[in-house]
């Protein structure tokens, strides 16, 4: 058995070809350019290692949400735009300016803030019913304001929205598309992006595809609007601890969980500290099962910061031998739907002291 230092405890497989023919299936089911987004770290996986592996499909640039986010892959030497889809806030201005990163302006306040600084290009953003940021569709007051001010914007160079159920409810996303083709209607002018489709929108090709399109989950291997994409990152472990314990007896903190029968525990050197979440699924749900001798055991007692502990049965697992979380047998998302989470925050979580290793051809 090989150990190497970033094979010794939990490490993440990241398929970089995988990634990339993500990312070619929804630009040619759209027919339109890229825009992935790269923020929270790539969704976990490594916001520079992904973009430089999308880069042989010649996006139109990256999504991050913050400035610092911006500056790391300028830092890479990342040369294409990048947008900064989180709203400006006026404090923010020099470190867009510092790096070269498109604002998303959502208010008036940020586009005044913005044009008495620069004539670079920026976004704005219109809120179709998120709910979250941007111009309410449904207040002309303030869109008759900004539409004032964006005459003179030079800058002005895109415009968005965001869709909040394209994946569950796709009729949601027509409903939006109308209020912001409305909305677009009433600004001074067509910039020359508009972009709307997230990874849900743009599997539903063409419709919403604009100028733009903004994948996100898809690209990472996570299912959106029930297409499967190809697997792109897999979690591995190592089995730290094997020990045979009788019926009755407990296992983990709180003593929550007793065997019913005489098993073997296998340990996992696999915690919520490396992103595993701690809580499971309520309601009776699915099990957590992981990956172990090409058969899926469950999880059983609480996930500690470290170690994760599962039943085997009657197998004979060894220390060193290694169990697959997700990537294999179990896919990203229903590990994530058993934990009673989504497959999003699976990626994200996956703690920093956990290696990611690169393959595939981009």
């Amino acid at each position: 058995m090989t150990f190497t230092p970033d094979t010794a405890r939990a490490w993440v497989d990241v398929d970089l070809g995988a990634l990339v023919t993500n990312a070619r299936t929804l630009a040619t089911l759209t027919g339109t350019r890229l825009l992935p987004m790269v923020k929270a770290n790539g969704y976990g996986l490594g916001a520079t290692a992904v973009a430089r592996a999308l880069e042989s499909l010649e996006p139109w640039g990256y999504g991050v949400a913050s400035a610092e986010e911006g500056a790391e892959l300028r830092r890479a030497g990342i040369a294409r735009p990048i947008l900064v889809a989180s709203p400006l806030l006026v404090e923010a201005v020099e470190a867009h300016l510092t790096h070269d990163l498109r604002p998303t302006i959502g208010d008036r306040g940020a586009l005044d803030a913005w044009c008495a600084r620069s004539t670079r290009a920026f976004h704005v953003e219109i809120d179709s019913g998120m709910g979250r940021a941007g111009l309410r569709w449904d207040d002309p007051a303030a869109l008759d304001a900004m539409a004032t001010r964006l005459r003179e914007a030079s800058g002005w160079e895109g415009v968005f929205t965001h869709f909040h159920s394209a994946d569950s409810d796709p009729a949601s996303a027509a409903v939006q598309w109308d209020r912001f083709l409305g909305v677009l209607a009433a600004l001074p002018r067509r910039p020359s992006l508009v972009h709307a489709a997230n990874s849900a929108a743009a599997l539903q090709g063409r419709a919403y595809a604009g100028d733009l399109i903004r994948p996100g989950i898809y690209l990472y291997g996570g299912m959106a609007g029930g297409h499967v994409p190809a697997t792109v990152a897999t979690l591995r472990t190592r089995v730290l601890a094997v020990r045979r314990i009788g019926a009755g007896e407990t296992v983990s903190y709180g003593a929550t969980w007793r065997t019913p029968r005489p098993t073997t525990i296998a340990t996992l050197a696999l915690g919520y500290a490396d992103g595993f979440p701690r809580a499971a699924r309520d309601g009776g749900g699915p099990a957590r099962r992981i990956e172990l001798g090409g058969t899926l055991a469950p999880v059983v007692g609480r996930v500690t910061m470290d170690m994760t502990m599962l039943d085997v049965g009657d197998a004979t697992p060894a220390p060193g031998d290694v169990a697959t979380v997700f990537g294999g047998l179990v896919s990203v998302d229903q590990q994530a739907e058993a934990a009673g989470t989504i497959a999003y925050e699976m990626l994200t979580a996956l703690g920093s002291r956990m290696p990611r290793r690169y393959g595939g051809e981009p």
